[in-house]
């Protein structure tokens, strides 16, 4: 008899985890994130605890660091109705922050500073790597030239480090740190953040001279200033209590999601991400520092980015490779040289050249390099795209109305349609009434 109890325990145990299993394959792996798997009412086998502490969620853990103090203010409110009234833009927003935010928080941590500069990225650039403002700001972070240099981030025609997530992390924190220091809150750090630290000096030297306080909250600062913070506490609130605001915020695990890999000095982007076995678009938001078509190390190895559980495919495609890693040739025209020369030369068309080397058509070239594609097949195999002018501080919500297409929108607004589609991340044309599209201004 305590046999058969026994047997069926086990029995009835393994139905509940393979039901568990079954339910689990129905949730949705986005981009190779995985999912939490299970919550704290299913059962799990006594060998399977790893499981649970390896899912758990890294919200959790972003939400037990807050530290900045809340206020009761009308712009905070203002954001939270801004981002409730765009669950679209709040889920692209979280899902793109999915591959970077694990090891952003883990810096953040490292550092001992408030979770909140974790999110900061999402008021700054809604977490998108390649994301450009006509301040001429770009990556994540939304670094300026200027301050890009002063903090160690290289941009030359091969590569642009403000759109690297570990170079420009780095860089960010060692630059907000420097800020706490200067002003003694994480208020004013971010305002200074925002507007600069002269700005910010002034304004609490004005605020002194008339004996009036000189906290964030206090200050005659520019507008997109005044509502940095709110804004910021407004995500951060959206965070701890999504269902409040009737928004979803997908899981993200609390493990890597990204891993550095070594590869040669020399390599074409399309090649790296079809070893890997991902999207090209995959593979562009991981390594999006690289301006070019192929990726050139200054000296000998360069590091890229791949998901975590593609390092071994890439690996085992990189070894086993007899076929060149580049397709495309490095030519340095003689001074004086134009662009139109330089096409007839290598028999390509001159659109495409200007478009490979941002060039203009009636350009003299002086210590130019430009890449010409070793063959006329290499166009057609891998197409070039340009990154676009995207700024997340200034968008208007369009809601859609029968009869609108997407061409009168664009019209409208004046904006191409595919930069509506690529901002608003549009598989198609086809539009559906009573939504909203986003429009990058």
């Amino acid at each position: 008899m305590k046999f058969f109890v026994l047997t069926l325990l086990a029995f009835l145990t393994s139905i509940t985890y393979a039901n568990t299993l079954q339910d689990a394959e129905t949730i949705e792996n986005v981009k190779g994130v995985t999912l939490e798997l299970f919550d704290d009412h299913v059962p799990l086998l006594p060998d399977s605890s790893h499981m649970l502490e390896n899912q758990r969620s890294l919200w959790k853990r972003i939400g037990d660091g807050f530290e900045i103090k809340d206020v009761n203010d009308k712009r905070v409110k203002k954001y939270i109705n801004w981002y409730q009234s765009r669950p679209d833009y709040v889920e692209r927003m979280i899902e793109r922050s999915s591959r970077y935010l694990y090891y952003v928080v883990e810096e953040v941590e490292k550092r001992n500073m408030p979770m909140e500069i974790a999110l900061l990225p999402m008021i700054e650039s809604a977490y998108n790597p390649i994301a450009n403002s006509r301040q001429k700001a770009v990556g994540v972070w939304q670094f300026i030239p200027s301050t890009g240099k002063i903090f160690g981030l290289e941009q030359d025609w091969w590569r642009d480090k403000r759109r690297n997530i570990i170079d420009s992390t780095s860089a960010a924190l060692d630059y907000l740190e420097k800020l706490h220091g200067l002003f003694g809150s994480w208020e004013l750090a971010l305002a200074a953040y925002n507007a600069g630290e002269g700005r910010v000096k002034r304004d609490i030297l004005k605020n002194k001279k008339r004996k009036l306080p000189t906290d964030y909250y206090s200050l005659n600062l520019p507008r997109e200033t005044k509502d940095y913070v709110p804004k910021l506490l407004a995500v951060k609130q959206i965070i701890q209590d999504p269902e409040k605001f009737q928004l979803f915020i997908k899981d993200i695990p609390d493990q890597p999601y990204f891993q550095v890999v070594n590869v040669p000095d020399q390599i074409d982007t399309h090649i790296a991400a079809e070893f890997a076995d991902i999207p090209y678009e995959e593979f562009q938001l991981l390594n999006a520092e690289h301006n070019r078509p192929v990726m050139k190390a200054h000296f000998g190895v360069q590091d890229i980015l791949l998901p975590v559980e593609s390092v071994d495919t890439f690996m085992k495609n990189l070894k086993e490779n007899t076929e060149p890693l580049t397709n495309w040739i490095t030519y340095k025209p003689i001074k004086g040289e134009k662009v139109t020369h330089v096409a007839k030369k290598f028999n390509i068309d001159i659109n495409e050249l200007v478009k490979i080397n941002q060039l203009r058509s009636n350009q003299t070239l002086k210590n130019n390099i430009i890449l010409i594609p070793s063959s006329p097949d290499v166009l057609k195999k891998y197409p070039i795209t340009t990154n676009n002018l995207y700024s997340y501080s200034n968008i208007i919500s369009h809601k859609i109305r029968p009869g609108d297409t997407l061409g009168g929108i664009a019209r409208k607004y004046k904006i191409p349609i595919k930069d509506i589609m690529e901002f608003n991340e549009l598989k198609s044309t086809n539009i559906i009434v009573g939504k909203y599209i986003d429009i990058p201004q």
